[in-house]
């Protein structure tokens, strides 16, 4: 099974996948709504700049809710940066301000975030700590076993996840598309993805379908298959409408 999804996008060489997964998991979840959205990751470049360019999913929800976002047709790529920002939004005949357009497609506390971390208690809100997660942000402490059926449990009821996790490992490839890997280690914070759909092999291994931010050359146009073992050993985070855990 798979979700629907926006067009793959390429984050090029920029440290932004963070921002790239996140907006693709809003994006996801308003199609499944019935609520079409296409967002400007290069209005966030912009915003972010050169300075301080990592960070994780919750670094780009408190962007947009500090200052805003706005439709991909408004800001398409990088050639906009010469210009001023964008002022306003302009969406069946309403006009919005990037915050009020942020806003409308994320409300606040729309979305949680979920780690393993064996060495603190679970069922309690810890800080993951992750370089990336300068901010100091707090997690919802699951035990690792669970973090396949949290995911499973959203793609049922038709919502996508944002992941973050380790593909520095032998096991992930972009080229052939492909993330397998059983080793278990502590995975560190290396790049986000959007989970977006099922898949099963003929021997039956269950995988999951990963919409990823570095363009579209691959055998599966830019989505990577990640196996669910992959998933259990080498998640960071995940993050999810508070109606996608609980399965709503």
């Amino acid at each position: 099974m798979s979700l629907p999804f926006t067009p793959v996008k390429n984050q090029g060489n920029e440290s932004l996948c963070w921002a790239y997964a996140m907006l693709a998991t809003i994006e996801t979840e308003h199609i499944c709504r019935g609520d079409s959205v296409n967002l400007s990751p290069y209005y966030i470049k912009r915003l972010v700049g050169k300075q301080r360019q990592r960070g994780m999913g919750h670094s780009l929800l408190r962007l947009m809710a500090n200052k805003g976002i706005v439709p991909f047709d408004t800001y398409p790529d990088s050639t906009h940066d010469q210009l001023p920002l964008p002022q306003w939004v302009f969406m069946l005949g309403a006009r919005y301000t990037p915050q009020e357009f942020a806003h409308s497609v994320c409300g606040p506390e729309e979305y949680m975030a979920v780690t393993s971390d064996p060495t603190q208690p679970y069922g309690k809100r810890i800080v993951a700590d992750y370089p990336d997660n300068w901010e100091r942000e707090t997690f919802l402490n699951v035990p690792q076993d669970s973090l396949v059926a949290i995911v499973l449990r959203a793609l049922h009821h038709r919502h996508p996840v944002c992941w973050e996790g380790d593909i520095s490992n032998s096991g992930f490839s972009f080229r052939s598309g492909i993330a397998d890997h059983t080793t278990s280690s502590r995975p560190d914070d290396d790049h986000c993805m959007t989970i977006i759909g099922l898949a099963r092999h003929p021997n039956g291994r269950l995988f999951f379908k990963m919409k990823n931010s570095w363009g579209t050359d691959n055998p599966y146009g830019g989505m990577v298959y990640m196996s669910q073992e992959y998933l259990r050993c080498c998640t960071v985070a995940l993050y999810l409408t508070r109606e996608a855990y609980l399965g709503k």
